[in-house]
Parts: structure tokens; sequence; C-alpha cells
């Protein structure tokens, strides 16, 4: 034996790239289902939750949205139970709020009766409410009827992140900030190899390599050498919040009847665990894969995102509703004139800018949005290819279900 094989450190078990909420909550599960291995993640932020996790408006969702039988709808529902009990176990801020999605248009009775039947599918509590019932849960809101749904939360899922980070670290995991995973190879022993660049020797090996990259895990899986038959294209997801003088405006939680043409549930209102009321987010193309802010470009990304089919034909399927999208996020006026469609006392000067986020939304080449949670790879690659909400609320079931498929990949 060589002498530098000799030092070479023996490779890691399963290594997670990306310290969002669903990497951290795989390494979670790895470390509870099987204690003996040896566990990493590697994220190259400087910290857990930069991206999706911490930069939503940290909704626990009940699942009553997701079609049933869906990975969305089971994944949710487990975890609108297991999210509260997490909080509550390991002190996190969270309160069971219940939420109102509200119909302010005859045209949404129709679908907002459906929303009650899908619930009732789902064996969710809903209550269904006049406008009289609707003042006396958000005496600001208007609305012809609503539905109360009853077990629809919120919490800080970056604390939740750090907490699955902490508990992942106590059992053995290793996790390195500060890498940026820009090759992965093959070493002669079969195991894979991470570099933060072409030369050198790799950053670490691994036997499994699970992506959960986000925004980048088609990149990843590419990487690989898989090809993930999709793109992610990122949406810019807008947020203003209410002046601290207007928070008395809404009292919890208030949605639009979402738009079954259209993939996103449209602007709402949102009090969260810090006292804070937000409205949004809007949906536009991001002309960056972390594009938070309006301007933000990277050639690279927005060059890719040009040239997938995908993306025009998302263009032409959608260009009405993303018109909308568009004239919203350019003005203030009239983002404030949809938003009063809810709350009629809202005023332009209530609002306040605030962080913005980016969706990691996975496309087709057909143009076609895909709807629920996706896994790919084979052995010894697992990647998670669409990850987007509901998948903060659900993070703990789909961390176990990817740490299953990791350790049936070993």
């Amino acid at each position: 034996m060589s002498a530098s094989a000799a030092t070479r450190p023996e490779p890691y078990d399963v290594t997670v790239i990306g310290a969002g909420i669903v990497g951290l909550s795989t390494a979670y599960a790895l470390t509870r289902a099987a204690p003996a291995l040896r566990v990493a993640v590697v994220e190259k932020e400087a910290g857990p939750g930069r991206h999706q996790t911490g930069r939503n408006s940290g909704v626990v969702h009940s699942g009553i949205y997701y079609r049933p039988g869906s990975l969305k709808a089971r994944y949710a529902l487990a975890g609108c139970a297991e999210t509260p009990a997490f909080c509550a176990e390991h002190g996190i801020p969270y309160e069971v709020t219940g939420k109102l999605i509200v119909a302010t248009e005859q045209a949404e009775l129709p679908r907002l009766h459906a929303l009650v039947q899908r619930g009732r599918e789902h064996g969710i509590a809903v209550r269904e409410l006049g406008p009289v019932q609707i003042a006396e849960h958000e005496p600001e809101v208007a609305g012809l009827a609503a539905i109360h749904v009853g077990s629809t939360g919120i919490c800080d899922f970056r604390a939740v992140a750090a907490a699955l980070a902490g508990l992942a670290k106590d059992a053995g995991c290793t996790i390195r900030y500060g890498l940026r995973v820009a090759a992965i190879g093959r070493a002669a022993d079969g195991t894979v190899t991470l570099s933060a660049g072409t030369a050198g020797p790799p950053a670490l090996r691994t036997r499994v390599l699970v992506n959960c990259a986000g925004l980048y895990s088609d990149r990843l899986a590419r990487l690989a050498g898989d090809d993930p038959g999709m793109r992610i294209v990122p949406f810019r997801g807008e947020f203003y919040e209410l002046a601290p003088a207007r928070r008395g405006l809404v009292r919890g939680l208030v949605y639009p009847v979402p738009d079954p043409d259209f993939p996103f549930l449209g602007v709402h209102l949102t009090r969260d665990v810090h006292g804070g009321v937000h409205l949004g987010p809007n949906a536009v193309p991001a002309l960056a894969r972390e594009g938070y802010g309006r301007w933000t470009v990277r050639p690279r990304d927005l060059a890719g995102t040009a040239a997938y089919p995908g993306a025009w034909r998302i263009a032409r399927r959608h260009w009405r509703q993303e018109a909308g999208e568009v004239l919203r996020s350019l003005s203030k006026r009239a983002f404030t004139a949809n938003a009063r469609r809810l709350l009629p006392a809202l005023r332009a000067a209530d609002l306040r800018p605030a962080p913005a986020g980016v969706r990691a939304q996975a496309v087709l080449p057909d143009g076609t949005l895909v709807d629920d949670f996706r896994f790919g790879g084979s052995p010894p690659f697992v990647h998670v290819l669409n990850a987007p909400s509901p998948a903060a609320t659900a993070a703990l079931p789909i961390g176990r279900e990817v740490a299953r498929r990791a350790l049936a990949a070993l």
C-alpha cells in the first residue's frame, strides 16, 4: 500500500449535498435509522437553510391543495402533524393558527367547494364559512364564502433546519459548510469523489451520494452523469410586509382560491411567528437561480433557461397569468389592487418591501411544470429533483424517504 493510500481517509457511507431543510432532514433520518453509518453533509453557504428553507412564508401546510395519493399530499399530511411536534420538542417558535381560503368572486365558489371535498378525502377538518363567519375570524377580510382549515400553522423553518443540523451533528454526522461541489467523479475503488474544482485532490469520497441541492439539483445530477429529464426554472417570489402600525389588519393566514390553470397559490396574507405580516408571493421568472433581487442576472443561468424548450412552452401556455405577475412585480399599485380583493382596507403606503425567495421549479421539456415531488438516480446516486412548497412542511417524511433510498443504494 502506498503512503498516500495509507493516509487517505476512509470514505463516508452517505454524503448529502445541500444543507437546506430536506438535506438536513435526510442526514438526521440516516443517523437515526443506522447510527453506525458515516454520514456527511456538504453545503456551499456558511450555514444551513440559506435559500428556499429560509426565504418562504413559514406556513406549515395542511395538505388540502394536493391531489389524493400524490407524494405532496402524503408527505404534507404527515408533516403537518410532525412539524409542530418537532418544534415543541426542540423549543422552536410555532403556532397552529388555522387558515382561511376565501372566494371573492362567484366563479371561485365551485373551486372552493372542490377544496372542501378534497379536504374531507384527506381527513382534514374543514369548516365552510359565510361572510359573517369570515368577519368573526378576520374582520378586515372580504369574501363571498370561505373555508377554515384548522390544522394549518406557522413556524420558523430556518430554526427547524438549524435544529436538524445540530441533532445530526450530535449523532456523528459531519457538516462541511463553504464547500461548493464543482466536480463529481468515481475513484478506482468505486467510491464517488466530490471536488471543489477541476484541479487538486477530491474534497471527500463517499459510497452513496444524495443530491438535495434544490436550485442546482438538475446540474448536480448531470455532474453525476445522470440525465434528470427536467430542468430547474427559477421563479422569484416577491413579498411585502405590513407596516407595524397596520399589522392589525390581519390576524392569521388568509389565502385566495387557487387558479387550477396556474401552479402557484397566488398572493396570500400570512402572520409569522415573530409578529410580522407578509403579503405575497407573486411568481415571476428569475434571471438567476439565486435571483433574489429583481435585477440580479447571472448569464449562465439566464442562458440555460432561455435555451431550454420547456421554458418557452411555459411562456406560451401561461403568458396571460405571467403578464399579471410581472405587472404586480413592477407596480406596487397593481400589487396592492390585487391584494385588496381580500383586504379592502389595504393601502399602498401600508406595504414595506420584504426579502424575496426563489422557487426551484422542475420543468419537463414539453413545458409541463412538475407538480409532485420527484426523486431519481440509481446507485450510488439519489437525486431529489423537485421539492418546492410544501417541502418545508413535509421535510421530516421526505427525509425518511430519501434516507430509505440512500440505504438501499449502499
